[in-house]
C-alpha cells in the first residue's frame, strides 16, 4: 500500500529525477545515466551523485555500465509527483482557463510545493479526472496508473485511421502548432499520403488535410479503431 511506502517528502531535485526515470523507462525498464542526464539537462557526474543518494534511500537500483531502475518505493514516489503535476495541469486548464501549452511550466513550479490534501481537493473539484490536458494518465491516490501503450501517429500507413489520445512532448511552441493542426486528444485522424524519403505525412483532421513531419507525428499517440 502507498501509505506503507511513503514518508517525508523528498527534495524537489530528487522528485524530478524519479519522475524522469519513470518517464524514460515507462516505470519498467532500466535507464542509462546518459539518457537521464540528457533529459534533465545536467552532467553525467551530477546524475551519478544523485543516483547514489537515491539508491541509499531505496528509491532505485544502480548497476554500473547498465543504468538505473526504480524500486517499488521509487515508482510510488515518481507516481506521486506525476499525480501532483498532472492534477495541477488539469486544474489550471479546466478551472483557471490556461491554454494547454502553458500548464506544464506552471505545474513544474507548483508540483513540489503542493500538499497531497490540496491535490486531492483539486481532483475532487475536477470530478476525479483520469487524464491531463495532453492526454497523459493521472495516477490515482493509491498509486495505480493506466500504462496502456498506444501507437505513434507516425507509424500509421496510408488510409489508416486513429483517434488522438495523447501528446507526449511538453514543448510549448510544439503544442501551439499541434493545436493549429487540430491534433489534440479526441481528434479523429486519417493518413491520406506519405511522402518518400522521410518527407511529410498528409493527415486528414476534422475534414481538413494537414502536412505533418514524421518527427512531429511521433509525438502524437493514437488508438486504432476495432477491426
Amino acid at each position: 500500500m502507498v501509505h506503507e511506502l511513503t514518508g517525508s517528502r523528498l527534495s524537489a531535485t530528487a522528485e524530478d529525477y524519479l519522475k524522469a526515470i519513470y518517464a524514460l523507462g515507462q516505470g519498467q525498464t532500466t535507464v542509462t545515466i546518459g539518457a537521464l542526464a540528457e533529459r534533465l539537462g545536467v552532467t553525467a557526474p551530477s546524475v551519478s551523485g544523485m543516483v547514489r543518494r537515491l539508491a541509499e534511500q531505496s528509491c532505485l537500483t544502480h548497476e554500473p555500465y547498465h543504468g538505473v531502475a526504480l524500486t517499488e518505493l521509487g515508482r510510488h514516489r515518481a507516481l506521486e509527483t506525476l499525480r501532483r503535476h498532472r492534477v495541477i495541469e488539469t486544474y489550471l486548464a479546466s478551472i483557471l482557463g490556461y491554454s494547454w501549452d502553458r500548464v506544464h511550466a506552471e505545474a513544474e513550479r507548483l508540483e513540489h510545493a503542493a500538499s497531497d490534501e490540496l491535490i486531492d481537493r483539486m481532483a475532487d473539484a475536477l470530478g476525479q479526472p483520469t487524464t491531463d490536458p495532453h492526454g497523459a494518465p493521472i495516477p490515482t491516490r493509491d498509486g495505480s496508473v493506466d500504462e496502456t501503450v498506444y501507437r505513434p501517429l507516425e507509424t500509421l500507413e496510408v488510409e489508416e485511421s486513429g483517434r488522438v489520445v495523447r501528446v507526449i512532448h511538453e514543448d510549448a511552441a510544439m503544442l501551439r502548432y499541434l493545436d493549429e493542426l487540430g491534433l489534440r486528444p479526441g481528434a479523429e485522424v486519417r493518413v491520406t499520403a506519405r511522402a518518400p524519403f522521410g518527407g511529410p505525412m498528409t493527415v486528414e483532421v476534422y475534414g481538413s488535410r494537414k502536412f505533418v513531419a514524421p518527427s512531429l507525428a511521433a509525438q502524437v499517440l493514437v488508438t486504432m479503431p476495432d477491426r
